[in-house]
């Protein structure tokens, strides 16, 4: 009878859905075919955030982005402590909210439609009855919680006490106890939350303190746990800098890995990114993607982890130039902001189909060059021909002529050029093409 269950389980692995994939054939992948474009909590709301707030953002979303490509609405950090706190963390008293399993469960006072044992479940039909999809923060391990109270591991005969060690525990959130990998119910432990979490109907999970250091030996138990879990869930690690010599491994796991700590609104930020982007690039492709970090754009901080609540320090040629480059080189596009704050301007950096189409649709990304603060990336756009050209001036002083010629892009002759910020077509020009660019500006084009 064994032997007969065994086959039959193999059988429905190879046909059923891809969330029963094997990771060696990179069928996660599917997943996020397209890097994910959504809105996550952190940087407006910090380990803070209600039901209604994520309710309304969402709202936000449904009516003003969805129809551009927008569709995770992500809960961010500590979802699961009732006595939480803006700027920090309250590590002091913690009172947190886990069941008999030693699984994390949302905090009844700040999301009431959790109360009953219903978990995130009620949330996220509403959040998918707006054809949105749903998403939570984890930090990597087991609850410190679990280990005191010696919790049970849902179908294992160990206990929290057998799975944990003190060694690698996150040195800013002493919320958990690293996982020892080979021990008798490490992997059952992290198929629990994520049986918990598709019982949920959770379409994302961000796990944080997972990538640097890179805890090779979790995220294989988290990559295995996801395979089994019944629920095609897009799997993101955080935070970065993820090692480069870890890029192989991680794309095989992930979905998408950040490349940075956390991003905020300071232009020394952005200068930072190029160079990273283009370590990253060669990694870039369909289900896995290097992760440039959150957009810290239009009302940020209102009970946030940096700074009190404001409009983005970013100035418009910043916030360019932070759309551009995130756009040409395909990373996610996870909005920072309170949705339903966002100005005029706000809104049209996140409408402009032409640019997310840079996004969603390029290939072949990279940097072309480099000069003295001129920077030039360059992708296919996917019409025969076409190319999509970034221009930037990351100069402290005025405008500048930035200059592309037609051969560094593969191109000759005479060529068209369409302005996609500004959605208008420039003419004709021969051999080469230069731009006017705003100190700490951008600009993306078309050339065809």
């Amino acid at each position: 009878m064994k032997l007969t269950k065994l086959v039959l389980f193999v059988v429905v692995l190879g046909l059923g859905s891809p969330c029963y994939g094997n990771s060696a054939e990179k069928g996660f992948w599917s997943w996020a075919k397209t890097p994910p474009m959504g809105w996550n909590s952190w940087d407006c709301y910090g380990p803070t955030v209600t039901e209604q707030e994520v309710k309304a953002n969402a709202d936000y979303m449904a009516e003003h982005l969805k129809q551009y490509g927008w569709q995770y609405v992500v809960i961010d950090i500590r979802w699961f402590v009732e006595n939480t706190k803006a700027h920090g963390y309250n590590q002091r008293d913690p009172r947190y909210v886990m069941d008999g399993y030693g699984r994390f469960l949302p905090a009844v006072n700040r999301f009431p439609s959790a109360a009953n044992d219903k978990g995130f479940k009620p949330l996220a039909d509403y959040i998918h009855g707006k054809g949105l999809k749903f998403g939570i923060h984890i930090m990597r391990g087991i609850p410190v919680l679990a280990v005191k109270v010696n919790s049970r591991i849902l179908n294992s005969e160990a206990r929290a006490a057998d799975i944990y060690s003190t060694r690698g525990q996150c040195p800013w959130l002493r919320d958990m106890y690293t996982i020892v990998a080979d021990r008798d119910g490490a992997q059952a432990y992290y198929d629990s939350i994520f049986e918990l979490y598709a019982s949920w109907d959770v379409d994302y999970v961000k796990v944080d303190d997972l990538s640097r250091p890179y805890h090779r030996e979790e995220v294989e138990l988290i990559r295995k746990a996801i395979d089994k879990c019944g629920r095609p869930i897009v799997l993101s690690t955080s935070p970065g800098a993820t090692s480069l010599n870890m890029a192989e491994h991680v794309k095989n796991h992930a979905n998408l890995w950040r490349i940075s700590d956390d991003f905020w609104d300071r232009w020394r930020d952005i200068v930072d990114m190029f160079e990273r982007c283009k370590n990253w690039e060669p990694h870039i492709g369909p289900g896995h993607w290097p992760d440039a970090d959150m957009l810290p754009l239009g009302r940020i901080s209102i009970r946030g982890e940096r700074g009190d609540d404001r409009r983005t320090r970013l100035t418009q040629d910043e916030q360019y130039t932070l759309m551009s480059l995130w756009s040409i080189f395909r990373s996610p596009l996870m909005f920072g902001g309170d949705l339903p704050s966002n100005d005029d301007f706000t809104l049209s950096l996140l409408t402009n189909d032409e640019v997310l189409a840079v996004n969603q649709n390029s290939a072949n990304n990279r940097e072309l060059f480099n000069r003295q603060g001129h920077i030039a990336w360059v992708a296919d756009a996917p019409d025969a021909g076409g190319k999509y050209v970034a221009l930037f001036n990351t100069n402290d002083a005025g405008e500048e002529s930035v200059k592309v010629t037609f051969g560094e892009i593969g191109l000759s002759g005479q060529c068209t050029v369409r302005d996609l910020w500004a959605k208008k077509d420039l003419g004709v020009f021969t051999n080469e093409f230069a731009a006017q660019i705003p100190s700490h500006g951008a600009g993306l084009y078309k050339i065809k």
